[in-house]
């Protein structure tokens, strides 16, 4: 209280974990209060409990309330809480439900488990002399010109690391088979240098004199991907596909292959190969190129890789034999510039043998240098391997966030990634919410499905049922992808048997997202069809969609389910008066809700069919990220991350911040012409000034300010284009705050090759009207305003490395402005890595002088964006 006294009352948020399901709050000791405590008038019914009446979550525990996340929430919006008492019992009823649906799955009877086979005998790669080499039988179903001669090339890799020179096969004529004679491919590389996670990858190419100039039905590789020229002939991939040499036992594998290839290739090959791509066959094999291959046979027994004992014993010998000294202090200055760079810095031959050669200088010094090291390691020469991995055993543990980086494609070796794990294990559950998205994205990168990552997220989303409801939604949505559908789906599996309750819970949310799918369709076969009258047209198919919602078998499935973008909160019934749809190529549905847990309010919901939501919920994690990293450093910039879901291929949620209007609507309502609209600088301010007044008003414009500055920075940072007025919003408390992000990394529209976006981010002077409170000479709140943005932008500075990594671990999500790391590169540009704290303030100000200077070519593209939204209405 305002007198010091604190209060005290039973909260279910903790710093730890935010939120509990009722079976949780069983857990957490309510079993006691049920037998210890109860209100005088009903003592069987137990004591009370406080809910949070927005959400389904609850507050336990005798702790000052200050000291929990929703009323910290609270104070920061400056937002009365709402709490509800609820009986315990209701509670407990909850919670014996779910305990019945456990027991009447595991009473079930199992069948017995196979008996396990005898071990057989084994021989240890490591004694294996000869070149590793392969048999190529032959290719069929080549899509290739007849006049096209086709060569296949094979390459091992580590990671990106090419271990040897690829090996080519000699050149083949005919149509869609192709047979070599002598296929065998030999690699510069004995068996025994072998790593474990060793990938053998293919391409398949076609050999032209020159490229045709007319199109083809069949060549149009020539045209889409990369060629090679070589010797005044052209090189074009036609198909590739990737497999491991070891398979998930550790043996190597022998015999005959038939491998399905891809035919769609990345922006970035290496010698017409693509290690980042999956090992995953191609599913869809009826019209799939096919590749025969033979793999050598060694010796008459199996052949394995050596297991972790044996490593270590070889580490162990070698150390024996080999003193290793330290390095001087010249070389210490020299490892330690190396060290700071940012994960995008490519290392040389000579830097990549110091860091070997200094490994346990590392190991004391620079412990957060270990991906640098990894890089450095000569992973085709199984001695280096062994050494490795026991200096690993005693690498310092790294802090989660850098421990992520391990996590990319870089670094494939089994117990890398374990060791990466292990440090990923200290997260509290909400920093593992906070990653989720990239940590299921990188699952991409393990070859097998049992895995150390996969068993983690699997026994953190047992642990917390919101983890599990994300990692539920990030797998379902893309399942429908062949290069990860199997994986994703015993993920899926592996969770939902492990979580009986909630697999109903996810049922329902999985069934109302299939009738607004239907209603979507509905809606946009009702438009397709052409009327005489456009508003007549809207108005039936408006009618339509409103018939459907009340129909019983929709109305039951879309109500009483917990959010997909938050499963706390609970939708009850459908408001359908207020639910429509939007003027938009897809038409989103915009459905309202009744609050159930909070009276006279609502919450809205678009729904989108046919738009990938993916880059958005990217964008939208960088920015919660970016608020908490503020947060962190004690600046509070009014964020509005909004909630953003995908749920399937090319559909998702998206959260209707309340109280919310757009920057075009508030610019159009205060004037009779819309082409004037975008230059009435007293707009804005007029709008915040009718929705607040007095100390409201002061406080809205100090919300805008803070959000305003946060905005600037973020979208400069991210390169995020696209910036009309339709897409900056403004809330009634103040709080401006961008939305749709299909532009990101500097792709900034141009029409006519001519970029229309001119400026580093938006900072318009009706902005800067209403920061300064309408008055010119208010250079004091201007200032203030400045220094946020300088603030804000040094803090993200500082944890560079961290946003480069996240990144680079969504390069296979198949976004399409993330294809490649030189997308990546434009982060590290805005952020100025590489150079000193005052040069790239400097190089900020520069940016924040242009962003007002050229204003006015914002408000131009603004005036264009209102006369065309105005003809069109």
């Amino acid at each position: 209280t305002r007198d010091g006294t604190p209060l005290r009352g039973v909260c279910m948020f903790s710093t730890v974990s935010p939120a509990f399901t009722p079976t949780e709050v069983m857990e957490q000791g309510l079993k006691k209060w049920l037998t210890t405590h109860g209100p005088e008038d009903d003592s069987r019914q137990g004591p009370y409990v406080l809910r949070v009446s927005q959400r389904l979550e609850f507050l336990c525990g005798d702790h000052p309330l200050i000291q929990y996340k929703y009323i910290k929430e609270c104070i920061q919006a400056r937002e009365p809480p709402h709490l509800t008492l609820v009986l315990t019992s209701t509670i407990r009823t909850m919670f014996e439900k779910e305990i019945s649906a456990i027991g009447a799955v595991v009473s079930r009877k199992s069948s017995n488990p196979p008996v396990p086979l005898p071990p057989k005998r084994r021989t240890c790669v490591w004694d294996v002399s000869s070149q590793f080499k392969i048999i190529l039988l032959k290719a069929s179903k080549v899509n290739a010109e007849e006049t096209a001669k086709v060569q296949v090339r094979a390459g091992l890799f580590h990671g990106t690391e090419l271990l040897c020179k690829p090996a080519v096969s000699s050149e083949s004529s005919g149509r869609s088979e192709h047979a070599w004679s002598d296929g065998t491919l030999e690699f510069d590389i004995v068996a025994s240098d072998l790593p474990r996670m060793t990938r053998l990858c293919f391409a398949v190419y076609a050999i032209m004199d020159k490229v045709k100039k007319q199109k083809s039905t069949k060549n149009t590789h020539s045209n889409k991907y990369q060629t090679i020229r070589k010797a005044g002939k052209v090189h074009y991939p036609i198909a590739w596909v990737n497999t491991m040499v070891f398979d998930y036992k550790g043996q190597l594998k022998t015999g005959d292959v038939i491998l399905h290839s891809w035919s769609s290739f990345p922006d970035e090959l290496e010698e017409m190969l693509n290690p980042i791509g999956t090992i995953q066959t191609n599913p869809y094999t009826e019209n799939a190129t096919e590749l025969h291959v033979h793999f050598q046979e060694y010796s008459s027994q199996p052949i394995v890789f050596p297991p972790f004992d044996k490593i270590l014993e070889k580490a162990a010998e070698i150390a024996k034999a080999n003193d290793l000294g330290r390095g001087g202090k010249k070389f210490h200055i020299e490892l330690k510039e190396i060290m700071e760079r940012d994960p995008l810095s490519q290392l040389c031959e000579n830097e990549k043998d110091l860091i070997w050669t200094l490994r346990h200088d590392c190991h004391l010094k620079f412990p957060q240098s270990l991906p640098k090291l990894l890089l450095s390691v000569k992973w085709s020469k199984h001695e280096d391997m062994a050494q490795l991995q026991a200096l690993l055993q005693i690498w310092p543990r790294l802090s989660p966030r850098d421990a992520l980086e391990l996590l990319d494609f870089n670094y494939p070796d089994q117990y890398v990634r374990e060791y990466a794990v292990r440090c990923l294990r200290e997260m509290s559950d909400e920093e593992l919410s906070q990653y989720l998205l990239q940590l299921v994205q990188v699952l991409r990168y393990e070859p097998y499905y049992d895995c150390a990552l996969t068993r983690f997220l699997l026994e953190r989303a047992q642990a917390n049922r919101k983890i599990g409801h994300f990692l539920f939604w990030h797998l379902r949505s893309e399942i429908h992808m062949p290069a990860v559908s199997i994986q994703f789906a015993l993920i899926l599996e592996a969770y939902c048997r492990g979580s009986i309750p909630h697999i109903e819970v996810l049922k329902k949310q999985v069934e109302a997202l299939s009738k607004l799918k239907s209603v979507n369709e509905l809606i946009k076969l009702g438009t397709i069809k052409t009327a005489r009258s456009k508003t007549k047209e809207a108005m039936l198919t408006k009618e339509a969609m409103m018939t459907c919602l009340r129909q019983s078998g929709y109305s039951e499935t879309l109500s009483d389910l917990n959010s997909p973008l938050n499963p706390s909160i609970q939708l009850s019934g459908i408001n359908v008066e207020r639910c429509r749809y939007m003027d938009s190529k897809m038409k989103p549905l915009w459905i309202v809700y009744h609050n159930k847990l909070l009276r006279g309010d609502s919450l809205g919901i678009i729904f989108k069919n046919g738009d990938d939501l993916r880059q958005d919920m990217l964008t939208l994690q960088i920015l919660r990220l970016m608020d908490l990293l503020w947060k962190e450093n004690s600046l509070d910039l009014r964020i509005v991350p909004y909630g953003c879901l995908a749920t399937g291929d090319r559909a998702g949620l998206i959260e209707v911040v309340s109280s919310a209007d757009t920057i075009a609507n508030i610019q159009l309502t205060s004037s009779n012409v819309a082409a004037a609209a975008a230059f009435n600088k007293d707009a804005l301010l007029n709008w915040l000034k009718e929705k607040n007044s007095g100390d409201a008003l002061d406080r809205a414009i100090e919300e805008f300010t803070l959000s305003c500055a946060g905005y600037c920075v973020a979208t400069y940072v991210l390169g995020i284009g696209d910036r009309h007025s339709d897409n900056i919003m403004v809330r009634s408390t103040g709080q401006l705050f961008h939305i749709d992000f299909g532009h990101i990394l500097g792709n900034f529209k141009s029409k006519f090759g001519i970029k229309r976006e001119r400026v580093p981010f938006i900072l318009t002077h009706d902005f800067i009207h209403v920061i300064q409170q309408g008055k010119t000479g208010n250079t004091e709140k201007f200032g203030s305003f400045r220094q946020y943005c300088e603030d804000a932008y040094l803090i993200l500075r500082k944890n560079g490395n961290l946003f480069i990594t996240l990144f680079a671990l969504m390069l296979t999500a198949g976004l399409p402005e993330l294809t490649s790391v030189k997308d990546i590169q434009y982060l590290k540009d805005s952020l100025a890595l590489g150079k000193t704290d005052e040069e790239a303030l400097k190089q900020f100000r520069q940016k924040f002088d242009e962003a007002l200077r050229e204003s006015w070519t914002t408000k131009v593209n603004w005036m264009a964006h209102n006369v065309a939204k105005d003809n069109r209405s």
